[in-house]
């Protein structure tokens, strides 16, 4: 089929350094994405393609345009996103993606989702109590669920954020590590660190953790609580195993969320059969007021890379399960 082309018109000028990116950048990430040559004067842009990949294009413009004549408009980042979803995805609605927003704090701003797994996943932890997220690094799973953590906190909805993870990784037993307690957790937690930090001023997190509105800490140390007007959160909890993951679970109190997060294909415990994510993945599924909301490796946002790894790994799997 030989190359055709297109002519679009974008009505409001203003939106047009947005859309095109600094020295062009957006345009030539969509040319990249879909194959296609742009050429551009003022409002006007020429594309020249296949016919299916210049509706597409096309689809991908007029929704930007719209986005930006609404008080939606995204940054440049979050643009970039979206030629990479719609390059995946022609009939992905950015409207109803990017109408999500998480306000952390006057640092971050808004937090908004990175493509429709993202959006599912912020409408489940609105909707339910405890929600179940897995897949694979990079999704965005932690990090969405410490912002809407965040968020809750910081307009009182709930007194504290509880976050969690099993503190024995790879084989390494708390007992043989140097120092404290408070030492020899912190490497494990440090993720959570991160992630707090991205979203609010550093002495900010330091006060709220010292007022105990903020506790990060190892998951035996869950036993016996009853956490009520929290939003709690339990990072990579595939390395959980049943009796801790039922422990926490039954954690949860009056008017708090749980959110559960990990990544099946990364268990380190000595029996993959014992992780209680897996196990409850069968058990809770058609609980009511429980969400199970899976992530594969299209929804990875972090470098590109990362997702060409993750399914290369995946592909391997796949074929050594299958021989």
């Amino acid at each position: 089929m030989s190359p055709a082309t297109k002519e679009i018109v974008l009505e409001n000028n203003k939106v047009i350094p947005e859309i095109f990116g600094s020295q062009d950048l957006n345009l030539k990430l969509i040319e990249k994405k879909f194959n296609v040559r742009i050429t551009t004067r003022e409002n006007q842009i020429k594309i020249k393609g296949e016919p299916d990949t210049l509706d597409a294009v096309e689809n991908l413009f007029l929704q930007l345009e719209k986005l930006h004549e609404t008080d939606q408009s995204v940054e440049n980042g979050d643009i970039k996103f979206a030629i990479r979803l719609m390059a995946e995805n022609p009939q992905a609605d950015l409207k109803t993606i990017f109408s999500e927003r998480i306000a952390v704090s006057p640092k971050r701003g808004f937090i908004t989702p990175k493509g429709p797994s993202q959006h599912q996943f912020i409408q489940a932890v609105k909707a339910d109590d405890i929600i179940l997220s897995i897949g694979p690094a990079g999704t965005g799973k932690t990090f969405l669920a410490v912002a809407m953590a965040v968020e809750g906190l910081l307009k009182r909805r709930f007194k504290k954020i509880v976050l969690v993870r099993p503190a024995v990784e790879a084989g390494e037993k708390l007992g043989f590590l140097p120092g404290d307690i408070a030492e020899k957790i912190h490497p494990y937690l440090m993720p959570l660190y991160d992630a707090l930090n991205h979203m609010m001023e550093e002495n900010q997190v330091r006060h709220l953790i010292e007022d105990g509105a903020i506790e990060i800490a190892p998951l035996a140390y869950m036993r016996g609580r009853t956490l009520s007007d929290a939003f709690i959160i339990l990072d990579e909890a595939q390395n959980a195993t049943k009796e801790q993951m039922k422990m926490f679970l039954t954690r949860l109190g009056f008017r708090s969320k749980m959110i559960v997060t990990g990544d099946i294909t990364q268990i380190d415990l000595l029996k993959k059969s014992d992780s209680g994510l897996v196990h409850v993945q069968n058990l809770l599924q058609k609980v009511d007021g429980i969400q199970f909301i899976n992530f594969t490796e299209k929804d990875v946002v972090r470098h590109e890379l990362v997702k060409k790894i993750i399914k290369a790994y995946d592909q391997s799997n796949s074929e050594n399960s299958n021989p």
